[in-house]
């Protein structure tokens, strides 16, 4: 029995009782997680979200971690370009508590049960059947004429008419020399 689960936008294979390393999660050590999963195979795989909703999957928080520095290094050649910085994940360590907890089947029912259940079942069939044939055929509705040409006359009428002129901004007029040396 296993389940995939998802924490931090990534997804991981869990069995009861193994341990992952998630993103780091606001919870205290030792508080209990719920996840969610995203698959679940028992005897049966179960991926719907009806089947996964009865599905719980519990973790315990062991401890809060830190990942290994990371450097990250930036350079172009032939430029006086280079740039250093590092990174380090801040993580959460979880065990896995239980898996299940919903994805229990119905008991089957006795064989003496199941075939007076079948003869019921035959006869609503039956009369399904019989009131589809006595149901007319719907006609589709008439299809009403449109006044297409009319429109097609407006908007070319429109298209040929020119477009309205703005006027024309006034020069402001020279003003005349005076020529009498005055």
């Amino acid at each position: 029995m296993y389940a995939v689960v998802e924490s931090g936008g990534k997804q991981y294979r869990v069995e009861q009782g193994s341990v992952l390393v998630v993103d780091r999660l606001k919870a205290e050590a030792g508080d209990k997680v719920a996840l969610k999963p995203v698959l679940f195979k028992d005897k049966e795989i179960v991926v719907d979200a009806k089947g996964l909703e009865k599905i719980k999957i519990e973790a315990t928080v062991t401890e809060h971690l830190r990942g290994d520095k990371i450097k990250v290094f930036k350079y172009k050649p032939k430029k006086g370009y280079s740039r250093r910085a590092g990174h380090r994940a801040e993580l959460t360590k979880l065990e896995v508590t239980s898996l299940g907890g919903g994805a229990k089947k119905a008991a089957p029912k006795k064989a003496a049960a199941g075939k007076a259940e079948e003869k019921p079942k035959a006869e609503t069939k039956a009369k399904a059947e019989t009131a589809e044939k006595k149901a007319p055929a719907k006609k589709p509705a008439a299809k009403k004429p449109a006044a297409k040409a009319e429109t097609k006359t407006e908007t070319k009428a429109a298209a040929k008419k020119p477009a309205a002129k703005k006027p024309a901004a006034k020069k402001p007029a020279t003003k005349k020399e005076d020529t009498d040396g005055a």
